[in-house]
């Protein structure tokens, strides 16, 4: 470790333990609307984390699927046809075709 983080290690043990030193009993009133602002948060990042998993996930999964040119969809035949370029009219043509 490098000196400069040992010494800041040292001051925040030192901060941790004068705090635990002077800590004091406080009555804390909770408003029932601060617990349904909590439950809005805990279920956003549980959204959010589940949704960063499953892109994730499905990129993973493609990474691994075989290259079948069945699997593959035809607008992606069509891009040479535009210069790389996938219209709408060529997605929503693979989507009637299945």
């Amino acid at each position: 470790m490098k000196k400069q983080d040992q010494i800041y290690l040292k001051k925040m043990l030192c901060l941790l333990a004068l705090g635990v030193l002077f800590i004091t009993q406080t009555a804390a009133y909770i408003d029932p609307a601060t617990t349904s602002y909590v439950i809005q948060i805990v279920v956003g990042v549980v959204i959010a984390i589940g949704t960063t998993i499953g892109i994730f996930w499905n990129k993973i999964r493609r990474c691994f699927k075989k290259k079948n040119a069945e699997d593959q969809p035809e607008a992606k035949d069509e891009r040479k046809k535009h210069g790389g370029i996938v219209t709408a009219e060529d997605l929503m043509a693979d989507d009637d075709e299945k």
